[in-house]
């Protein structure tokens, strides 16, 4: 089979136990393109919903996947398992969150040097 065209069938938990988005994968497709399926099949009923791709992490074998990788550069085993579903784990964490934190470690940072202290 040549490259690219390996398939590799996936689904992703998110945080409630519920999987989402089973499905087989062309090993050639990008993590990004990942995000935007899960983000349009995300369950409208649930209290946490992504509103991008910026949103999720997806987690596979205890590593966060990178949006510009495809599922091979991404080393997703695939091929080793005769059969079987991969499982891979979705955390939503919304841009205003992120940007909360970093305001805060800015504030923290000017209180810290607001002393003007020289050390020599």
């Amino acid at each position: 089979m040549a490259e690219g065209k390996e398939l590799i069938e996936l689904k992703f938990r998110i945080y409630d136990g519920t999987d989402i988005a089973h499905s087989t994968y062309a090993s050639s497709m990008t993590v990004a393109t990942l995000k935007q399926k899960i983000v349009a099949e995300w369950p409208q009923d649930k209290t946490v919903i992504p509103k991008s791709i910026n949103d999720l992490k997806l987690i596979h074998a205890g590593r966060v996947l990178e949006n510009n990788k495809s599922l091979a550069d991404s080393r997703i085993t695939f091929g080793d398992l005769p059969v079987g579903v991969i499982t891979m784990h979705v955390v939503v964490q919304p841009t205003t969150i992120a940007k909360n934190k970093t305001e805060k470690s800015k504030e923290d940072m000017q209180k810290l040097n607001s002393c003007r202290c020289v050390i020599l």
